[in-house]
């Protein structure tokens, strides 16, 4: 039983993060600005973070879904959610009014605690694909 709910978490944090991706791979300017409206990132770090970030989503969201370093992908994905509720909680903190920048560029969903509360969702379904010792069909053998 196990197996399977690790494989369909795998399949869903996965296609999330996939999915998330592909607007801010499209357009890395337009992302960079809605980190920017965050007010958490150096200046600096805006570009360099607008490109390595849909690419380290992409590559672990293609990772659960294959299965391929299952694990590892999971904790990645996990630590990515950990981080961008801690962001989200810093804009409610803080009272802004901006778009999160989560799975388009141009506006989309408006930090709210709804949003916290789906990342939340997607980090406990990091969990099972982690901490099982069998993660369902996968490209690894499951180890």
């Amino acid at each position: 039983m196990m197996r399977w709910l690790s494989l369909l978490c795998r399949l869903a944090v996965g296609g999330v993060f996939i999915w998330a991706s592909l607007d801010k791979l499209a357009h890395p300017a337009e992302f960079a600005k809605a980190i920017h409206h965050y007010r958490l990132v150096p200046y600096a770090l805006l570009h360099p973070l607008a490109l390595l970030l849909p690419a380290v989503e992409m590559v672990a969201g293609l990772a659960l879904v294959a299965g391929w370093r299952r694990r590892g992908a999971a904790l990645l994905c996990l630590g990515m959610l950990a981080v961008f509720m801690i962001a989200i909680g810093a804009a409610l903190a803080r009272g802004l009014d901006i778009s999160c920048g989560c799975f388009n560029t141009d506006g989309g969903h408006g930090v709210g605690m709804d949003l916290f509360w789906r990342d939340l969702l997607l980090l406990l379904a990091c969990l099972p694909p982690l901490l099982t010792a069998r993660g369902g069909p996968g490209v690894d053998r499951d180890r």
